[in-house]
């Protein structure tokens, strides 16, 4: 199974640092909004009017108290499946 083959409540994990863009409404751009290895559920799933042959991700993922913070925009290479583990 595929990252693009995941629906909208599964689980998935942050496959590297994401931070603001500068694309968030009010955000803070460079701000980090999910360290690698957070868990996170889909919430929904599109595509931009630029590329639409390339998926988005909307995920939540969860800070240090297991609350779901707001969905942020995700592309595919930004998830994994499974937590990042440390070596």
């Amino acid at each position: 199974m595929k990252i693009e083959d995941l629906e909208i409540g599964d689980v998935v994990y942050a496959a590297r640092l994401i931070t603001d863009d500068g694309s968030i409404p009010e955000g803070v751009e460079g701000e980090i909004l999910a360290e690698a290895g957070t868990r996170g559920v889909i919430t929904l799933i599109g595509h931009v009017e630029e590329e639409p042959k390339r998926s988005v991700f909307l995920v939540r993922f969860e800070d240090s108290n297991m609350n779901l913070g707001n969905p942020i925009g995700c592309w595919v290479e930004d998830l994994a499946m499974e937590p990042k583990t440390v070596n």
